[in-house]
């Protein structure tokens, strides 16, 4: 199945233009997963859920740390799954571990808060 445009997978090499420059039209989650973890695989789907059910109002990034340690390494990350929300190129806030759809969607609402699109 094809993934919606809002849903997209993206590198080091594009992370800049396509995840920070993109957060100044509207916010981006960034899923920092990797295909060996069980949680990521678990979280995955739940993040999938809540951005498909809010139509691209946020969109979603996924980062295969593997393949993008570069990008793990400067955002500092300490485990995997992590998801950061990013807007207007700032950060936020963060989360690791799976998380079910209804904790994601409170958690977008309360970082957005003011910063709604």
């Amino acid at each position: 199945m094809q993934k919606p445009p809002y849903i997209f997978d993206v590198d080091v090499a594009g992370f800049d233009q396509q995840v920070l420059a993109a957060s100044e039209q509207g916010p981006v989650l960034v899923d920092f997963w990797a295909e060996w973890c069980s949680p990521c695989l678990a979280l995955a789907p739940a993040l999938e859920r809540v951005v498909g059910e809010r139509a691209g109002e946020v969109r979603l990034a996924k980062v295969e740390v593997d393949d993008n340690m570069k990008l793990a390494g400067h955002y500092r990350l300490r485990g995997f799954p992590t998801v950061i929300l990013f807007h207007r190129q700032q950060e936020l806030g963060r989360f690791s571990g799976a998380r079910a759809v209804h904790w994601i969607d409170e958690w977008i609402d309360q970082h957005l808060g003011a910063c709604r699109v």
